[in-house]
């Protein structure tokens, strides 16, 4: 098990950034629940706006206007959940569903010490071949796992364990939604779990092998030695020296010389004859120095690490439910100043501008049309300052219009001087542009394309919609909402 993947560094950079709500592992499962019923799909769904605009305001009530957001977060999922666990039993037995137990500890423990036990770690007989005894395939495979750690970890581990962790068995849509939800945010936290387990049984089985080892040397006599097609007694002497120079330098036991090994070589018809208690001493070293030592210093490193992933689970506050979220809990009414230019928007087009923008800064939001600004009057616009307290400033603009930098330009400019440091979005109504030009696309993509460049010459946010017939708002739009309002 790895720890130190690209993913988990910017996983680890998102937890030590700014822009990251950092919550407790309950806290966290809890907000993600909410999040899951509040921004799913609204079909069969028991949550409704009046619901949230309810916990939105017991949340506010009950928690301290100078609390952190991480506060005001799971005090509000704490009421949302006391309304929705009564409608949908899932959430309270996902929520109540145990991911870790401490005990799982020992029972690592015990069962790493009971195969260690029970292995026939000196073979069959009693004999030891000192080329080829177990104690080498098990230092083998812990050197490959240590060389793993500075590998990523393989996608199709951590797709069975994003599966493992979203799994919601008999679970409704929002509740599935939770699932791969925690998956994503979880699962730093879940490997760091079973790192911990898989290297504490690996230390516990290199000690039961150890505790075998002379167990069974107490009740019978096992004798050391050694047979090759291919090599002589000094290439053995080299080998046995290089491996087992650690074990050597601990142990003080001194490796027999390429003639006394020779002495030590089974023919066809010997057997091996000399007592295999120094190389028994040896053996038990090399488990301890390579796995057990090592295993259980990565053991608590993982505990650790853990232990601090379980209290400081990152929520992005750039995702536009949490933006929202945050917006309320700092207080007061979104303050959204519409200013559009050639032409003021139709009565429809401000009712989908209005269900627009309440997808992102909640149905209590205050809109205000100002009067339109005419084509070749864009220097008064500097004299349109923001109301009180805005909390952007929108410029409407028809999408069937082509760009220029001498009218369209110029408005946003003077928008800008007005209210420099106000938040501004240049929204393309494209109803009417998209209806006459639905059979060449291409056409419609070339003319959003131009409008985005003015935009960005401007440094504006900016996106298109039919605001004759709002939909969802699509994550362009959200995006372009919440990069507006994080200018």
């Amino acid at each position: 098990m790895r720890f130190r993947a690209p993913a988990d560094r910017r996983y680890i950079a998102r937890i030590v950034s700014k822009n990251a709500f950092h919550l407790d592992e309950a806290a966290a499962r809890r907000v993600l629940m909410v999040q899951a019923f509040e921004t799913g799909p609204a079909d069969g769904k028991p949550w409704t706006a009046e619901d949230r605009a309810l916990v939105t305001r017991l949340a506010r009530e009950t928690t301290p206007v100078d609390a952190r957001p991480e506060r005001y977060l799971d005090e509000r999922a704490r009421h949302a959940l006391h309304m929705l666990a009564p409608r949908d039993k899932a959430v309270a037995r996902w929520l109540d569903r145990r991911l870790w137990r401490p005990g799982w500890t020992l029972l690592a423990l015990l069962l790493g010490a009971v195969l260690g036990l029970a292995a026939d770690a000196l073979g069959g007989s009693q004999h030891i071949n000192l080329l080829a005894p177990p104690v080498w395939v098990v230092m083998a495979w812990n050197l490959l796992v240590y060389l793993s750690l500075l590998l990523p970890v393989p996608k199709r581990a951590r797709a069975w364990l994003a599966r493992r962790l979203a799994r919601v068995p008999g679970g409704s849509a929002p509740l599935q939604a939770c699932g791969q939800a925690w998956a994503r945010h979880g699962w730093p936290l879940a490997v760091a779990r079973a790192a911990l387990l898989l290297h504490l049984a690996a230390a516990a089985l290199a000690a039961g092998l150890v505790a075998g080892l002379y167990l069974r040397g107490l009740v019978l006599d096992f004798r050391a030695g050694w047979q090759s097609t291919f090599l002589d007694a000094a290439t053995v002497q080299t080998v046995l020296a290089t491996l087992l120079a650690p074990a050597v330098a601990a142990t003080g036991i001194a490796l027999p010389d390429a003639a006394a090994l020779e002495a030590l070589r089974v023919g066809p018809q010997g057997a091996a004859s000399a007592s295999a208690a120094p190389w028994i001493h040896l053996y038990a070293a090399m488990l301890a120095l390579f796995v057990v030592a090592p295993r259980l210093a990565l053991a608590v490193w993982a505990a650790a690490r853990s232990r601090w992933l379980a209290r400081h689970v990152a929520l992005p506050k750039d995702d536009p439910y949490f933006q929202r979220l945050l917006r309320e809990h700092r207080g007061g009414t979104p303050r959204v100043q519409v200013l559009p230019h050639g032409a003021a928007p139709t009565a429809q087009a401000a009712l989908g501008l209005r269900a627009l923008l309440a997808q992102v800064l909640g149905p209590g939001l205050q809109m205000t049309v100002a009067d339109a600004t005419s084509y070749g009057n864009e220097e008064a616009a500097a004299q349109l300052a923001p109301e009180t307290e805005t909390t952007l400033r929108l410029a409407l603009v028809d999408l069937g219009t082509t760009p220029e930098e001498d009218t369209h330009g110029r408005f946003l400019q003077a928008l800008r001087q007005s209210a420099p440091g106000v938040p501004l979005l240049l929204l393309a109504d494209s109803s009417d542009f998209d209806r006459r030009f639905a059979a060449t696309p291409a056409r419609g993509a070339e003319r959003r394309a131009a409008w985005q460049q003015l935009a960005a010459a401007h440094d504006a946010a900016w996106a298109a919609a039919a605001l004759n017939s709002p939909a969802a708002a699509d994550e362009t739009t959200t995006a372009a909402l919440e990069a507006a309002l994080s200018r």
